[in-house]
């Protein structure tokens, strides 16, 4: 059975990253835990279908209020085919992101681009290291590591970031093969990269309940009671542009 066949594909690299990557991904939580005990940021972004791995974290049920999501919606892609992927590819277009959000030494940004090889998500790594964040890159090894990058430093976002997480996907993400069809399907960095993502935000929370802090955790809106103590966080975490 061909769905099956699919979602023993895609389990396959659930656990490729969990043999894999658990050590990284922890690396990668110490990293966001110290940023939130100085009462930093977790940013996140992703242009074109990474941008669900940033939304997916960013203010929902479970989710830390220190999450920010970096979402221009000109780098989605709702508004026009291919604007995203156009771009992507542009100088300059980070820092002037950068700027607006301030990011600064007390914070931590998780970069992803299953390529990790355009302008925007490289510079994005390089002005947050400037600007003393850490940096963590979620991204394809085995499609980074075979392409060039388009960025004139010729650095893809893994050569840059402090820690990596390599999301296992195949190159060109797309790699499902369905008998008597030849151009793949199936991409799999969206599915993994998300339970990633979630799965740093639990190891997060856990370090800090570990060290007595009460981390700032969203309730459901959709459970009773729930709004007053989201409005809570709201006005404490995103009263102000930082």
């Amino acid at each position: 059975m061909i769905t099956k066949k699919y979602l023993d594909f895609v389990m396959s690299k659930f656990e490729e990253v969990q043999e894999k990557e658990t050590e990284n991904i922890d690396k990668a939580a110490e990293l966001v835990a110290e940023s939130c005990k100085k009462d930093g940021r977790f940013y996140v972004f992703g242009s074109g279908h990474s941008h669900m791995i940033a939304e997916e974290i960013y203010i929902r049920a479970g989710g830390l209020a220190y999450v920010k999501g970096i979402l221009p919606p000109e780098l989605m892609l709702h508004e026009m085919p291919n604007k995203s992927t156009y771009l992507e590819r542009l100088d300059g277009y980070s820092k002037a992101i950068l700027d607006l959000y301030k990011i600064d030494e007390n914070d931590t940004i998780m970069v992803i681009s299953n390529s990790g090889r355009n302008n925007v998500p490289v510079e994005m790594c390089l002005y947050a290291k400037e600007k003393g964040a850490s940096v963590i890159a979620l991204t394809s090894l085995k499609h980074s590591t075979q392409v060039a990058s388009r960025h004139e430093s010729g650095k893809k976002i893994y050569e840059i970031a402090d820690i990596v997480i390599d999301n296992c996907a195949e190159k060109g993400d797309a790699a499902f093969y369905i008998d008597g069809f030849d151009i793949p399907t199936g991409p799999t960095s969206d599915t993994v990269g998300t339970a990633i993502a979630q799965a740093i935000i639990v190891a997060v929370i856990d370090k800090l309940v570990k060290e007595g802090i009460k981390p700032p955790v969203f309730m459901s809106s959709n459970v009773d009671g729930a709004d007053k103590y989201n409005d809570e966080l709201f006005d404490k975490y995103y009263g102000y542009w930082k």
